[in-house]
């Protein structure tokens, strides 16, 4: 017996002395010092033994099992010690080298303008509203039929709008102009707001156009507005935004929801009346449509045309941006080239 503990000792010591990680020494004393470890089965089998040899090989157990743990606290240290040392060594910090730079994130470029765009129709007294009540996939219902698009016209065909699998009658709205109605059935006049979103039309992908892009809508409904408010407050928006008075024209057009219509160009910034790719060498580009919301509109959102009236205008915010940072292909907002949008 006692031969036995003497080479459970020298093989526990062996392996103490080895053991090179945290690991290894609690795999030593598992072996040994745990409850159902070698030295803890030995003693049970004294019991066994005769009277007189009892307390000595008792005594010699309980020496050994105190040396065992004695050393493996001696090599735990040491280990600890060196893993310590280690890691202090791998997360040193050198404070003589330069710092790294970190950059932080910036604002699309297109939000930039949105921002910019609703700032300045909010200092003109129109209200923003959220994108909560402006929803993205709409009703044909919202879409066309309220807008006074007639069940025949052409930007209802499958070539012009997105269709969904939802329902037949359910799409991506073809224009922001879906949450004007939406918000004349919800409040009475006097209104006045602008409606900022993103607008789907499948249309050929170019350098002047996407089959996404962004628009903002805007209305105002009240007593006696006439084409002349309508006219002054949009020369106001192109003053403010180009931070000085650019060459306008205004332009007779049609719109199934407004009665006159007129689309708004400006001059072309890229070519300044020279001709190139974004203007189609016209020199100029266009920028917005608006016109006096017509009557059955008013109707449809249960507004009286004979007491009210108002004018509507929905602008492209791409265009807008592209003119104001001279940028010759819309495909660039949506391209993500971080070269591009550092720029902003």
């Amino acid at each position: 017996m006692r031969d036995k503990l003497q080479q459970i000792k020298i093989d526990a010591l062996v392996l103490i002395d080895n053991a090179q990680t945290l690991e290894d020494i609690e795999e030593v004393k598992l072996k040994f010092l745990s409850r159902k470890g070698e030295l803890n089965s030995f003693k049970k089998k004294i019991k066994d033994l005769p009277a007189d040899q009892k307390p000595v090989i008792g005594a010699l157990a309980n020496e050994i099992a105190q040396e065992l743990e004695q050393k493996l606290n001696d090599k735990l240290y040491i280990l600890q010690r060196e893993e310590i040392l280690k890691r202090i060594e791998s997360e040193k910090i050198d404070i003589t080298m330069p710092g790294k730079a970190v950059y932080s994130g910036k604002k699309h470029p297109l939000t930039t303008t949105i921002d910019e765009i609703v700032e300045i129709f909010q200092g003109m007294g129109f209200s923003l509203v959220e994108s909560q009540h402006s929803p993205e996939v709409e009703t044909e219902h919202y879409n066309f039929d309220m807008l006074n698009f007639p069940p025949d016209h052409p930007a209802r065909d499958m070539q012009d709008t997105f269709y969904t699998q939802l329902a037949p009658n359910v799409i991506l709205r073809s224009h922001t102009s879906n949450s004007q109605v939406r918000e004349m059935q919800t409040k009475k006049p006097p209104l006045r707001v602008v409606i900022p979103g993103r607008v789907y039309r499948a249309e050929d992908v170019s350098s002047r156009k996407n089959n996404l892009f962004h628009q903002v809508e805007g209305f105002m409904v009240d007593k006696d507005i006439t084409f002349g408010d309508m006219k002054g407050v949009l020369n106001e928006f192109i003053r403010l935004y180009f931070g000085q008075s650019r060459p306008t024209r205004f332009r007779s057009s049609f719109f199934p929801f407004t009665e006159p219509s007129a689309e708004i160009d400006v001059q072309c910034i890229m070519c300044k009346g020279k001709g190139c790719r974004v203007c189609s060498q016209s020199g100029w580009l266009e920028i917005l449509g608006a016109g006096m919301i017509d009557p059955n509109v008013l109707k449809n959102a249960g507004i009286d045309p004979d007491v009210y009236s108002g004018f509507a205008f929905g602008m492209g915010v791409e265009r807008l941006a592209m003119l104001k940072y001279a940028i010759n292909d819309i495909r660039l907002f949506f391209n993500n080239d971080i070269r591009f949008l550092k720029q902003f």
